[in-house]
């Protein structure tokens, strides 16, 4: 997946000009992270794989009972045959995004998510504010899930639920194909929660963080 294609220059633009916007009245720092996948998740190919060869044999089997005009006798050709529809199979989960995401359970998709996250909160030294006032807005593109991350100087006194609040309404965007929408959105709603909770400029502030989107 070229992820990097999804986004015009104006798109790129837009979301470093809210990012900037959002820091202009806060001692924070806010970085946007999108990555295509989470996880490689290789348990789907072998799912895709035992399903369409076990499918290829129930044919087999069918063909046999009810329609001898098309019936494999050969065992080799049987082998063959359930062999390359597991291959097919395989490769269709591989290549088909849709059909991987339906073969993977929702907690091994939170599970590599989460610990995607957590790379890229030190990947991308988010940490590395004076005050520990960074917040990180995670986005896997292929597990359409977000992941709100604060550093310890906001996470102390911002509850979980106004981080939630931000991440469904980005996950409804992502959904909608208007991740640059979402993202503008999520972005304002972090600065105003900063502000909401005291996080005021102050006349020494420096831009700590870059503000353009990470994309990985």
């Amino acid at each position: 997946m070229n992820l990097r294609s999804k986004f015009s220059e104006s798109d790129l633009n837009r979301i470093k000009a809210a990012v900037h916007e959002a820091e202009s009245k806060i001692s924070g720092e806010i970085v946007p992270v999108i990555v295509g996948k989470s996880g490689h998740y290789t348990i789907a190919n072998y799912k895709a794989s035992l399903f369409a060869g076990s499918f290829a044999f129930l044919l087999i089997i069918i063909f046999d009972r009810y329609i001898p005009a098309f019936a494999i006798y050969d065992p080799l050709m049987i082998f063959f045959a359930v062999l390359v529809a597991g291959g097919l199979g395989a490769l269709a989960a591989h290549l088909i995004d849709p059909l991987k995401r339906l073969l993977i359970e929702q907690k091994h998709k939170d599970h590599a998510t989460r610990q995607r996250a957590e790379n890229a909160f030190l990947e991308e030294e988010v940490f590395n504010t004076r005050q520990r006032t960074g917040i990180m807005i995670f986005i896997s593109f292929f597990e359409h899930e977000v992941i709100v991350m604060a550093d310890t100087g906001i996470s102390k006194v911002v509850e979980q639920k106004e981080w939630d609040k931000i991440v469904i309404n980005l996950t409804e965007h992502i959904r909608r194909d208007k991740i640059v929408e979402g993202l503008e959105g999520a972005l304002k709603r972090c600065g105003e929660i900063l502000l909401e909770k005291g996080f005021h400029i102050t006349p020494d502030d420096i831009n700590e963080l870059r503000d353009d989107l990470r994309i990985n």
